[in-house]
């Protein structure tokens, strides 16, 4: 009896359904330790905005001691916080992350350095530093700003009308001003200001003062000359080369010195372009058309060249296929000079001249123009001290209206620069992107389209096709 029931055709069926059971068990346990261990995802969007940047996982994958971020929040948030949190835990298992509810936990909160205004608070161990918001530019900038230690000062020079650090208008400097507070740089102006006469000292009517002494404050890693409209004294650009030559960094943005439409013209600053000119980088008097057609996928004229193609550079390198965009720029000739190196990092194509005259209209006879290609920005070395200075021929390219673009990669190349002025060349990447809003326009022909597809032709298509098989099968 117990045979024949081993032998049956149910018991076979049973036995078959039931390893077929459990083998399908074993698959989808084996698929969720997996799916739980490494977990990866895939970013559709266009920009990839789901996805971490290349800053970010630089920073994380390069944690040599233990990290950890904690976040303050109802326990219902949790989730949404987890969604960004576990992308830079999976990075690096030096990452570790704590989630405290305030109000369930006031004690452990406190003790871990909770605030009223506080959302997520990382710390190195060495120092700690909080982020604004929860999304990927404050969270790597509060990891970067945790892991530097010590003071890192930029220096603006406000010495000649430059672009102001303090303006938040379209042609200002601000938003630089917070990309750089965001990666723990500290950010001033100097203005070369020279010691005050000594009081009780006797002046002669008529007769010329000394030269004053003026130099660039020790305390600047960076100095910052952003399109200055006036020429610099003498003593001033003295003290640029003695920074720069003895050991220092800097970025100059000179724009072109022609006069365009019925503005005041740039002053030429002809002991500054002679320097920069022995360091190897001159400054040409003209101005740079692109007649490529680029720029008319972002709404800009010829009088705006986009870059799309660089240097094999640390600053440029990761800026590969990145567009950045230059107002009004002028050209660079690059030649290394007899104390210093020099290297092109990007400029124009082909399809662009560069004319010496504009007329007061803002009329240019392209006839007269030199063919390119030219170069727009480039970086050198001074020999023996090390001294870094970067030259890039507009200071426009750096404004809140081009800094503040989505469509652009402005921002990212003036941190590169930075980064490898200040020798931070660990941190030069693409920085966290911003969200992009692409809203759907639907047309009135496209609405109708819609219409007649989901309530009219897909609902009697169905229909049609049960109809069909009910008809065969009759």
């Amino acid at each position: 009896m117990a045979a024949n029931f081993l032998k049956s055709r149910q018991t076979k069926y049973t036995a078959y359904a039931g390893t077929y059971i459990l083998v399908i068990l074993a698959v989808l346990a084996a698929v969720n330790f997996l799916a739980n261990r490494y977990d990866k995802s895939y970013d559709s969007t266009s920009n990839k905005q789901f996805s971490l940047s290349d800053q970010t996982e630089k920073v994380v994958k390069g944690l040599k001691n233990d990290v950890k971020i904690t976040y303050f929040d109802e326990t219902a948030k949790f989730p949404q916080a987890r969604d960004v949190l576990d992308r830079y835990s999976a990075l690096s298992p030096k990452l570790h992350m704590e989630f405290i509810d305030p109000v369930k936990k006031p004690q452990q909160a406190k003790s871990a350095g909770y605030r009223r205004d506080l959302t997520l608070l990382v710390d190195s161990g060495a120092r700690k530093e909080e982020a604004k918001s929860l999304t990927e530019e404050e969270i790597t900038g509060a990891i970067i700003r945790s892991l530097k230690s010590g003071e890192r000062t930029v220096c603006f020079v406000n010495a000649a009308n430059e672009h102001s650090i303090t303006d938040e208008a379209a042609t200002g400097f601000s938003l630089m001003k917070q990309l750089l507070e965001r990666d723990n740089y500290k950010t001033r102006e100097i203005n070369f200001k020279s010691a005050a006469p000594e009081a009780g000292k006797p002046l002669a009517i008529g007769q010329a003062p000394a030269a004053a002494a003026v130099e660039v404050p020790k305390d600047c890693l960076a100095m910052v000359v952003g399109g200055p409209q006036l020429d610099y004294p003498q003593p001033i650009v003295d003290a640029m080369q003695k920074y720069v030559e003895g050991g220092g960094h800097a970025l100059f943005m000179l724009d072109t010195p022609l006069r365009i439409g019925r503005g005041d013209a740039t002053a030429e600053n002809a002991a500054l372009v002679k320097v920069l000119s022995d360091w190897g980088i001159t400054p040409e008097k003209n101005l740079v058309l692109d007649l490529s057609g680029i720029g008319n996928m972002f709404g800009a004229g010829p009088e705006i060249p986009i870059v799309l193609q660089y240097e094999a550079s640390p600053i440029t390198r990761p800026m590969a296929r990145v567009p950045t965009a230059f107002p009004v720029p002028r050209s660079l000739d690059v030649k290394s000079g007899a104390k210093s190196t020099a290297e092109k990092l990007f400029g124009t194509t082909e399809d662009s001249i560069a004319v010496t005259e504009v007329a007061a209209n803002g009329a240019i006879d392209p006839k007269k123009g030199k063919k390119g290609p030219f170069t727009l920005g480039a970086s050198g070395t001074y020999q023996g001290t090390n001294g870094r200075f970067v030259v890039v021929g507009t200071s426009q390219w750096a404004e809140n209206r081009a800094m503040g673009s989505r469509s652009l990669g402005n921002r990212d190349l003036f941190m590169n620069m930075i980064n490898w002025l200040t020798a931070d060349e660990d941190l030069i990447s693409i920085r966290p992107k911003t969200t992009e809003d692409r809203p759907l326009t639907m047309t009135t022909q496209k609405l109708n389209l819609v219409f007649w597809l989901s309530i009219v032709i897909f609902p009697l298509a169905v229909v049609g096709f049960g109809m069909a098989t009910w008809w065969k099968r009759r």
